[in-house]
């Protein structure tokens, strides 16, 4: 399976503006710039988007890693924080919050915790990852 976006930039890093896209369209010339990246500028940017792609890609995991178990999972919501320090993406925080009938505490954070090393995701990033889950009756 291969996957692609394209971004398109136009100007210097701080006046400049850009644009992304992705394969599926569900990003369509979606903006981005200096300000969407480091003050509170309309458009997305790239910590945003890997966020996105660590909460999603882990949540899918865990939901897979599940139902083989034998559960059914009635929800499970799951934040990333990605950390930005002195230009160096540092640290991709995943808080989970998950309801599965029958399972044991201990169970569940052994799931999740073989979930978050077992993402592709997770697997593409040399940065540290940390993993609060919560099971919630």
């Amino acid at each position: 399976m291969k996957r692609k976006a394209i971004a398109v930039w136009n100007g210097d890093i701080k006046s400049g503006a850009g644009h992304l896209t992705t394969q599926s369209t569900t990003l369509n010339k979606t903006q981005y710039s200096f300000n969407s990246r480091f003050a509170d500028g309309v458009g997305t940017n790239p910590e945003e988007l890997l966020a996105a792609a660590h909460a999603g890609c882990f949540t899918m995991k865990l939901d897979l890693d599940l139902t083989q178990a034998g559960y059914t999972v009635e929800s499970l919501e799951t934040e990333s924080v990605i950390t930005l320090d002195n230009g160096k993406i540092t640290l991709s925080e995943l808080t989970l919050k998950a309801k599965v009938p029958g399972i044991t505490e201990e169970k569940f954070q052994e799931l999740a915790a073989g979930a978050e090393k077992t993402c592709p995701v997770s697997n593409a990033f040399s940065f540290e990852i940390k993993l609060n889950a919560t099971l919630i009756a």
